[in-house]
Order: C-alpha cells, then structure tokens, then sequence
C-alpha cells in the first residue's frame, strides 16, 4: 500500500479561521487572512472542534493518491459519501498478471496462505483465456476482490475527521484502517491543529458506540488515567 498526500488548500488552518472570523466581521476574507497570527490561528480551530462548529472545516480539502489496496478495501472507502474518488477501470485497463493484496490472517498459515495463492494464480489463467475471447469488460467478472487498484480521493477536512472516527477504529478491517492511518499521518503533518484530535471516538471522547461488539480498548484507556 502506498498512501500520498498530494494537494490540499493552502495554509488550510488559516483558512478555517478566516471563515470562522467572517461571520462575525464586516472584514472581507483576503482582509481577514493578513491578519491571523499563526497563535490566533491555533486557538480559533480548538475552539472550533471542541465547540463542534465544524461547518468551516468543509472550506478545506485534501487529495490523496491511492495505490496498491484492494477492490476490497475500495468499496468500503466509497462509502463515506462526502468526498470524491477516480479510481483505475477494469474496463479500459487489462487485468493481466494482477496483482493481490494478501490478509495477514492467510499468510499465518501456510495451508490457507497455498490454497490463497492457488486460486489467484487459477484466475489469472481464466482471466487471460476470458480476454481472448470477450471483451475485458465482461472478463473482469471472474476478478477478485484482493487485486490491487488505484484511486484518487479527494476529502473536505470534516469529512476526513468522521472517516478517521470510523476507520481508525479496533473494530474496523484491519486494511482500511492502515489506510486511515497512513492519511491521518499525513493529514497532521501538515494541519496539526484540524487533526490533533482526530481518532476513535474511545480515545478522542471517553465513549465507545460499538456495543458489545467492542474491541475492549476504553477500559484499557480509563485504567491508565
């Protein structure tokens, strides 16, 4: 998996705190950005997220390049809405020779990891046979989930902090969460400020909403304080 931060707004704290100011200013923003110290800055966008107006967090964006994850993983991240996405056709690209993401829990064992291995390499021999004879947008039907892709993914600010409160989550699968994780790595080392609080709500609000599907991790963060 390779995760990289490619664009976003810039000075996007700075730009957060101008649209916050402006609701309360006769100040035009261009007015407004020459005027904030980084310090104001910091405090206007705690402010912000502890109060949890985060309406002007949505000025902000983000754009990542995605590559070497799974169609598995792919169709879990469409479903955070809020955002957008181009990702490689497998209608307009050939399939030849692809390549597999492989779980961990598989390459654990050296029977499952074989039997894994022997299907991937039985559907890249029906996917080539397929080729020669439909066109590939009809024999990537026997592709599976665990070929790699690649995406483009583009996040307002708010709606990267609700993707990391759910995918950096214990209970999410284990490789939209590298994923999250790899973002959210990038995202702080250029927004600290937007992101120094983002996470599972266990460790950013003291709550777990998981029921008793909970991976247990609250209890062991209250036992610590």
């Amino acid at each position: 998996m390779r995760v990289d931060l490619i664009q976003y707004t810039p000075d996007p704290e700075k730009v957060v705190a101008a649209a916050a100011r402006l609701c309360y200013s006769a100040d035009p923003v261009p007015d407004l950005l020459q005027h904030l110290e980084d310090e104001v800055v910091a405090s206007f966008v705690r402010k912000l997220r502890e109060m949890g107006h985060l309406s002007t967090f949505e000025h902000v964006s983000f754009q990542f390049s995605i590559d070497g994850v799974s169609r598995a993983l792919s169709h879990q991240l469409v479903r955070h809405r809020i955002a957008s996405y181009s990702q490689r056709s497998q209608r307009y690209v050939e399939e030849k020779g692809f390549e597999f993401v492989i779980p961990p829990s598989v390459k654990q064992n050296a029977e499952s990891l074989g039997r894994f291995e022997k299907v991937m390499a039985r559907l890249q021999e029906d996917y080539q046979e397929l080729l020669s004879c439909v066109p590939a947008e009809d024999a990537r039907y026997v592709l599976p989930n665990a070929c790699t892709t690649s995406l483009m993914a583009t996040f307002n600010a708010r709606s990267l902090l609700n993707f990391f409160e759910h995918r950096t989550c214990m209970r999410a699968q284990w490789e939209i969460r590298s994923l999250a994780e790899k973002m959210l790595q990038l995202v702080r080392a250029v927004a600290p400020n937007l992101f120094s609080e983002a996470g599972p709500t266990c460790v950013t609000q003291g709550v777990c909403h998981q029921g008793k599907y909970s991976c247990g991790r609250l209890k062991s963060l209250k036992g610590k304080k």
